[in-house]
């Protein structure tokens, strides 16, 4: 599978690229700035935003890809909390190995992964911490698809 580098354009089909652009609002006397609106959180009608920390650990390699999951009542967004190169893998019918995409996404990238958009869990190359702001509330938000012939990454 084809490693693309993660651009807002190639990804928006799948979400919101979160990353630092444009001018920033000097806040706190000028001692901070403040990025805004860098993604749009999806909680659906009946949900809350819920804001959480993951921590990640690197997969053996070569990479399985054995599930594929999505969540069907909102939005889910991860941001890390290190410098470090990191993987998004998506798409668009988990069975069919042709609709995959996989990003290469820099320490300073996170993504939102839209609502109903398949993506496999967190893919990192060193133990990572992620911010992540996703939905809660009533209702089933997580769909998951094993699949029969795994895929995997080479990196």
């Amino acid at each position: 599978m084809k490693i693309e580098k993660l651009t807002r354009q190639v990804f928006a089909p799948f979400g919101d690229v979160i990353e630092v652009a444009g001018l920033p609002l000097s806040i706190n006397q000028g001692f901070a700035d403040r990025f805004d609106d860098l993604c749009k959180v999806d909680v659906g009608e009946t949900g809350a935003t819920k804001v959480s920390l993951f921590e990640v650990w690197p997969r053996p390699m070569p990479i399985k890809i054995d599930l594929m999951e999505r969540h069907p009542l909102g939005s889910q967004a991860f941001y890390p909390l290190q410098d470090e190169e990191w993987l998004v893998l998506v798409c668009t019918d988990p069975l069919k190995a042709n609709s995959y995409r996989c990003f290469r996404a820099s320490g300073q990238q996170g993504v939102n992964y839209a609502r109903n958009i398949w993506h496999f869990p967190l893919l990192v190359f060193a133990p990572s911490r992620f911010v992540v702001v996703d939905r809660k509330g009533e209702g089933v938000n997580l769909e998951e698809v094993m699949l029969a012939k795994p895929l995997s990454i080479a990196v």
